[in-house]
């Protein structure tokens, strides 16, 4: 609002927000008017301070404003209130003055008439929640500050002059507290806030402070016996939920889940049966009871979280990348090709675990896997799609095969987090190693050389690229991977040829089959997240071999990288 010592404000809507604003106004040394369509809200106004505090239907109330303002009208108005209404907006511009301000903190409509903000040439404004800074992921998330050189009110700054204001006694929130109630009675106060039972201002819940901190919250107690896989999740967003869990939790027994917020682990809990949840990834990695651990987190945690529960023993399943640099990627392999020779140094163990597995269902504490067996799965699930294994059986597996995908992936905004170099990683280590695995899987040989192209509008997101594979074998593939396509595209369209036969794939839904004659298959969408997964529960359960080989997983994310490395120095790189 820029406001000045002496200067005058209007503040509509005398809520929580309101009453606060007449306060810090006060305390800046700025005359205030409160305008409220309640009573008790007006009273408590100016109760807090407000030089003059109205109810909204007063008929006078334009005139009262003028008379105060000694006939300019106010510097600012600040809207606080919270309505469908126009009616704070057109208010507004009837009492400001001319080139006066009018800034938007509630949330109400702003469509107003012309003749106001028109002839007095008002400035609207809108405010957004606590300050600059707020929704920028770099001063939120990583504590990059703004300079106070340039942006002397951040949103922290903001905070601390708040403080400031109740350390010296500027502000009361005591006059502001109407109502204090302990947190098992949280719903009496929404209900207090819905019905509108009773006047209320500020509501505070209190905490049982008293109560020790528990890490993790036990929701049903554990099995007599123990289930062959005994599951703990770290991360359950949108895409665990929607593709992870529904599978796992009809092949495996749910112990523990873990996510950065209590309120969604509880949930995650509650919905898909496991028996504990948490905010402590450490409860689920060192949790003994569990022997797989499923990693669906944010990328820049995946190569940390697979390097921990590695070294805890556990199978893993981390959805794609696995990392983001090749020096994480080659530290993950040190350490696993480390524990596997550690077990393959004991022969006798597997003979006996095996011997002894029905006998350990008994101790649910106890991990029945055979331990020469653990396995590192990263989520390339399209390699397991049903239309992609019939289209693999049907081309020769010896000749050489031409490969062509194009993906339409469409637009990301630029300020998500795939896109941060820190958290995400990008598009290319995010999603286009999926690509570079299939294609590496068609073609069922080791890739030998890579080289990249990115569009030049777009050098920066690195979302619009060519990529040419060359194959030990001699196959090769080009993957063109779009960000500047059409919606109504479909995303994925997959040819190969390969020795008088072709087979084309589009969306993962059809595949046509062209050889001595054309064959047509349709489906319903399936990407193969579920088979992926019942093969990795599967080889578990079983004892049986990974069901993709750790080094074609780790030669898949080195091609990832080096695809970023050929369009950093413009050259051909040769894995």
């Amino acid at each position: 609002a820029d406001l000045r010592l002496g200067e005058n404000c209007v503040i509509i809507g005398l809520g929580l927000i309101g009453q606060l604003t007449v306060q810090i106004l006060k305390a800046a040394g700025v005359r205030t008017v409160g305008i409220d369509v309640d009573d008790f809200m007006v009273k408590l106004a100016e109760e807090n301070g407000a030089h003059l505090a109205l109810n909204r239907s007063r008929t006078d109330l334009e005139k009262v404003v003028l008379e105060f303002t000694k006939g300019y009208g106010t510097d600012a108005v600040i809207i606080t209130a919270g309505t469908s209404s126009l009616d704070p907006v057109e208010l507004a511009g009837s009492v400001c003055r001319q080139k006066g301000r009018v800034v938007i903190v509630g949330s109400v409509p702003t469509g107003f008439s012309r003749p106001n903000y028109y002839k007095k040439e008002l400035d609207l404004r809108m405010s957004c929640s606590y300050g600059p800074g707020r929704y920028d992921p770099q001063y939120e998330e990583k504590g990059v500050d703004y300079p106070i050189a340039y942006v002397r009110w951040t949103e922290n700054r903001n905070m601390q002059a708040f403080l400031n204001l109740l350390k010296d006694d500027k502000l009361n929130l005591d006059r502001i507290i109407t109502h204090t109630l302990p947190f098992d009675r949280a719903e009496e106060a929404y209900r207090m806030i819905v019905d509108k039972s009773e006047p209320y201002a500020g509501i505070v819940l209190q905490y049982d402070t008293g109560r020790e901190f528990e890490p993790k919250i036990q929701i049903r107690s554990q099995r007599a016996v123990a289930a062959p896989v005994r599951v703990g999740f770290i991360g359950a967003g949108s895409f665990a939920q929607n593709f992870l869990l529904p599978t796992v939790k009809k092949h495996a027994e749910l112990i523990g889940v873990a996510t950065a917020r209590g309120n969604t682990a509880r949930n995650i809990a509650d919905k898909y049966g496991f028996q504990y949840c948490t905010c402590d990834a450490e409860q689920i990695l060192t949790d003994e009871g569990i022997n797989t651990v499923f990693i669906a987190t944010r990328h820049n945690l995946h190569a940390e979280l697979v390097l921990k529960a590695i070294k805890a023993g556990k199978n893993v399943f981390v959805e794609k990348p696995l990392a983001m640099t090749i020096e994480e990627l080659q530290e993950i392999r040190d350490a696993y090709n480390s524990k596997l020779e550690t077990r393959n140094s004991k022969p006798e163990t597997r003979n006996t675990k095996l011997e002894t597995r029905e006998s350990e269902n008994d101790n649910p504490q106890s991990s029945i896997l055979n331990p020469q067996s653990s396995i590192l799965m990263v989520g390339f699930n399209r390699r397991f799609a049903p239309l992609i294994e019939q289209m693999k059986s049907f081309l020769s597996p010896t000749l050489p095969k031409a490969i062509q995908y194009r993906i339409n992936a469409g637009t990301v905004p630029p300020d998500h987090w795939s896109h941060d170099p820190a958290t995400g990683g990008g598009r290319i280590i995010g999603e286009v190693c999926h690509f570079i695995d299939l294609a590496t899987f068609l073609a069922g040989s080791r890739i030998r050389s890579l080289s990249a192209n990115v569009l030049e509008a777009s050098p920066q997101l690195q979302d619009t690229l060519v990529i040419n594979l060359g194959f030990e074998d001699g196959s090769i593939a080009a993957i063109s991977y779009f960000a500047n396509g059409s919606r109504r595209l479909h995303k994925e369209h997959l040819e190969v040829f390969c020795g008088g036969q072709v087979a084309i794939l589009e969306d993962f839904k059809q595949l046509r089959l062209y050889g001595s004659k054309v064959r047509r298959v349709k489906k319903r969408a399936d990407k193969g997240h579920a088979e992926e997964l019942k093969r990795f529960l599967a080889a578990l359960e079983k004892g049986l071999a990974a069901p993709i080989a750790f080094e074609e997983i780790c030669h898949s994310t080195e091609a990832t990288f080096a695809v970023l490395q050929s369009l950093r120095e413009k050259t051909t790189q040769f894995l």
